[in-house]
């Protein structure tokens, strides 16, 4: 599955946990912040920025 966020978007969000930058990947489907550890998805091209639909990453 490939995402794609529009460069402006990416720019303004964050995570809602750290208030950290998010990078996304876009063969994941996902948009990552490093500092908290957390994915989170992109369902129909929309981020779904909720820490409890977020996946943990090692």
């Amino acid at each position: 599955m490939t995402a794609k966020i529009d460069d402006w978007l990416l720019d303004i969000l964050a995570c809602p946990q750290s208030k950290a930058p998010l990078r996304l990947d876009e063969e994941a489907g996902e948009l990552v912040c490093d500092e908290s550890g957390l994915a989170y998805p992109i369902r129909d091209g929309i981020p779904v920025l909720l820490v409890d639909e977020a996946r943990r990453i090692s």
